[in-house]
């Protein structure tokens, strides 16, 4: 009975194949042809709960340092990150924001209440000045989300104007009256947000004329060539992708994707540091599966579009756990382990494979929501594992990417396969070579063999992220439970590269 019940929870837990094999990477530089758009490391940043007020904006009154009204170390971490591209104001709060509550003086601007994040006062001190001027301080591309599901054509059409005309016109006029003389560069506008759900609960070929009449009066100003974003399928919904693109794919530059690792949106969607080893295995399969996902998504464009016109952007990933207990219900704060990072490292390396078609993602979300880059408190403020992977990883951006082969052991959960290693490889202009690897096997440390296919290299530079365990992760008391070390075990061997690559870990060798 005893070995019935322990083979039972084995086939629900954990198994591993081939663990004598050293996993074998093949890099293949003579494939190499597309380059990772910078914009797939882009990021999110929504009027909820603590992400903007608090997280990026203080005011410049505020005791806490800033720069402009903007938290200095929150700042300082970004541009250290080297942001390519932020997302704004939504997410759900695109659709009930209405831009020009937003500028002018801030003691005149209306207050509204947040209903889609908590029912809070939103008070408009942050608007489109602040954002444009905060990514003009960053050197990240801006990309904003229009208000179509209960704003007006001229209104979106008169927001383009405001941001970008140079002209003497009422919008640009207006905005030189708020302090801007010159207009801004802004490329990316998404045409509403998740219209089928919080942006209107729209049906596809409802939203397919809509988007086509709404992108029909967002203008170009002055030389300001914008990059017009349709708002794309949740998760497995192939048909309103396919509706879109039969529908409206000549009056597109992208549309958008939504994915998150999440149990669903009913009921408890699990702590964010306390889990089970089954709950840390389905998390790896559920973030993987993001690559399926793509992959079809991908298929009816292509279908539909041969020669890859439209891009694929996936505006929003991430994971998605219960609020932190004591946390506000409504503000989506949860903490982030290594756990949190896995996701992000695989998740990453998958995007780099398919940049022909994927042309921007962004994390949910930067600051205090879901799968944060950096946590605050008040005056305090700690980078979270994520952080550290993007930050490993930037490397990547506008470099080469160089496909590769992974012959690696499994884990097994229920009747889904994991690769026990992770992988991705690109070549910048200076001729620098970056690989990224992650071994989610919580105990066991993985040999890698990687043939470098032609390449070669005399010297490497390695860097690892690993905690004491899969839910390690920073608090405030201790930031640096979870932080990027000198790693030491890759050689160059005759062949190529031999990697010891210990178990629950993240490297990235820089050769």
């Amino acid at each position: 009975m005893k070995k019935t019940i322990l083979s039972l929870m084995m086939m629900g837990s954990l198994a591993l194949s081939a663990q004598n094999t050293p996993t074998q990477i093949t890099i293949h530089a003579d494939q190499a042809k597309t380059k990772i758009p910078k914009e797939i490391y882009g990021q999110f940043a929504e009027h909820l709960g603590t992400c903007i007020y608090g997280g990026i904006w203080v005011g410049e009154k505020s005791n806490i340092p800033n720069i402009k009204g903007y938290r200095t170390d929150v700042f300082n971490a970004l541009k250290d990150l080297q942001v390519p591209v932020m997302r704004w104001p939504g997410g759900c709060f695109a659709d009930e924001y209405h831009w020009m509550d937003g500028i002018g003086p801030k003691e005149k601007r209306p207050k509204m209440v947040n209903n889609n994040w908590g029912g809070v006062v939103e008070d408009n001190s942050f608007g489109t000045h602040e954002f444009l001027n905060l990514c003009e301080m960053l050197g990240c591309e801006p990309y904003i989300s229009g208000n179509v599901g209960s704003g007006t054509v001229e209104e979106l059409a008169k927001w383009v104007e405001y941001m970008t005309s140079d002209g003497e016109s009422p919008m640009a006029n207006l905005r030189r009256q708020n302090g801007r003389e010159k207009p801004w560069h802004v490329k990316y506008l998404g045409v509403g947000n998740e219209s089928w759900g919080c942006g209107g609960s729209m049906k596809p070929d409802y939203y397919s004329d809509l988007y086509r009449r709404y992108s029909t009066y967002c203008r170009e100003f002055d030389g300001n060539k914008l990059y017009k974003i349709a708002s794309g399928a949740s998760d497995y919904d192939y048909n309103w992708t396919k509706t879109l693109m039969k529908n409206a794919a000549g009056h597109m530059n992208g549309i958008s994707l939504h994915y998150y690792t999440c149990k669903g949106w009913s009921g408890s969607k699990g702590s964010a540091t306390k889990f089970s080893r089954d709950e840390y295995l389905w998390t790896m399969a559920k973030s993987i599966e993001i690559e399926e996902v793509v992959k079809k998504h991908i298929s009816i464009m292509d279908s539909l579009d041969p020669k890859k016109r439209v891009g694929l952007l996936v505006d929003e990933w991430g994971t998605w756990w219960d609020q932190e207990p004591g946390s506000h219900p409504g503000f989506l704060y949860q903490q982030n382990t290594m756990r949190d990072a896995f996701v992000a490292a695989m998740t990453l390396n998958i995007f780099n494979k398919y940049t022909e078609r994927v042309k921007m993602t962004n994390i949910a979300q930067v600051v205090n929501v879901l799968q944060a880059m950096i946590l605050t408190d008040g005056p305090k403020m700690v980078l979270t594992p994520t952080y550290h992977v993007f930050k490993m990883y930037k490397g990547h951006m506008n470099a080469t990417n160089l496909p590769l082969d992974v012959q690696c052991g499994e884990l097994t959960y229920n009747d889904k396969k994991i690769p026990a290693v992770s992988a991705s490889a690109s070549k910048n202009d200076q001729g620098g070579i970056l690989i990224t690897l992650a071994n989610v096997d919580p105990d066991r440390e993985q040999r890698v063999e990687i043939a470098l296919d032609g390449l070669k290299s005399a010297k490497i530079n390695g860097t690892i992220l690993a905690g004491k365990g899969i839910d390690s992760y920073n608090t405030f008391d201790k930031p640096n439970e979870v932080v990027p070390t000198v790693f030491k075990g890759a050689k160059i061997t005759k062949t190529g590269i031999s990697v010891i690559l210990p178990a629950k870990s993240i490297v990235a060798l820089e050769l």
